[in-house]
């Protein structure tokens, strides 16, 4: 199905980011709306790729919109905290619950990975605003841990040593104590530089090797996604690839399962892809197949359900 882009702004703290509304061209409105709610790094709104069509041509209004910093808006997002991009997601929400295409219909977030953890802090934050959550590959243990889980994979997949291993995973926690005992990062960056002849050292550090990325880190580390999930009170869709090496998939799922509230009425659903990696593809990139394709079998679908299941809720009314 054709989309309609229309161009946006989304007002935040730093100004007016750019933003993109994509409208389903055939379908019968008015149609829910969904947020698409960035993971780690840079993103502009129509760096997307097929993701926006992909929602559309389920029965979705989505919008899309720059980080700060990104694809010309204001801004940086490498000073923002988790809950600044949540109040940023709840405007962005604000934009798409005024446009005509969705009118009364729910509105809601889809968060991929780190956008995960903005889309549920959201959902505490703006009850009333967030009628759902889909979170895709969105970890349920916090900052510190998933990256530390994530680090010892990479590692491991390289060869490393077990004494190696051990060395690297010993600087990760330390830098993590450090920072998040409230030291500056400048003095953490200089002791992780020391060690940078170490085998380990670039696999170990190549995301957080500069004084922007790991202030960045250091404004996070301490989030803590158990409480957040107690405090959700729409309903949240949670869908995990099980061959993601980014992600702990098993305590993830433990964290949503043990810390979600019960809702009446329409719930929560949490789904495991066989053979699904972290952006819920279940094989590299092939120019014969459309990208499309190859997402695991029934995660659109899933998703598209779950929303209109959401829709249909009287709790989902206005």
């Amino acid at each position: 199905m054709a989309t309609i882009e229309e161009w946006t702004v989304v007002p935040s703290a730093d100004g007016e980011l750019r933003a993109l509304v994509h409208v389903p061209d055939e379908a019968p409105g008015p149609l829910p709306g969904v947020v698409l709610v960035d993971g780690s790094g840079e993103g502009a709104c129509d760096d997307w790729g097929e993701w926006p069509g992909r929602f559309a041509d389920h029965g979705a209004v989505v919008l899309t919109h720059d980080k700060p910093g990104c694809g010309g808006s204001p801004g940086n997002w490498l000073t923002q905290s988790f809950a600044d991009r949540a109040r940023e997601s709840l405007a962005a929400l604000g934009v798409l619950r005024g446009h005509p295409a969705v009118s009364s219909r729910p509105t809601g977030l889809v968060g991929f990975s780190q956008g995960g953890w903005v889309s549920l802090l959201a959902a505490t934050l703006e009850a009333s605003v967030v009628e759902f959550v889909v979170t895709l590959s969105g970890p349920g243990v916090g900052p510190a841990a998933q990256d530390r889980d994530r680090i010892e994979r990479a590692l491991l997949a390289r060869g490393t040593t077990e004494k190696e291993l051990a060395d690297a995973l010993a600087w990760i926690d330390e830098r993590a104590r450090r920072l998040l005992a409230g030291e500056d990062v400048t003095p953490v960056l200089a002791d992780q530089a020391r060690l940078s002849a170490r085998a380990w050292y670039r696999g170990a550090t190549e995301y957080f090797d500069n004084e922007p990325a790991l202030g960045f880190l250091a404004r996070n580390l301490d989030f803590d996604p158990a409480p957040v999930l107690g405090q959700v009170t729409c309903p949240v869709l949670a869908l995990f690839g099980a061959d993601d090496t980014l992600v702990p998939i098993a305590e993830s799922v433990t964290a949503y399962t043990t810390h979600l509230r019960a809702l009446p009425g329409s719930g929560h659903g949490i789904a495991v892809f066989p053979r699904a990696d972290h952006g819920l593809f279940t094989a590299d990139p092939d120019p014969e197949v459309p990208r499309t394709d190859q997402l695991a079998p029934g995660f659109l679908a899933m998703v598209a359900g779950f929303i209109a299941d959401t829709a249909r809720s009287p709790a989902s009314m206005r």
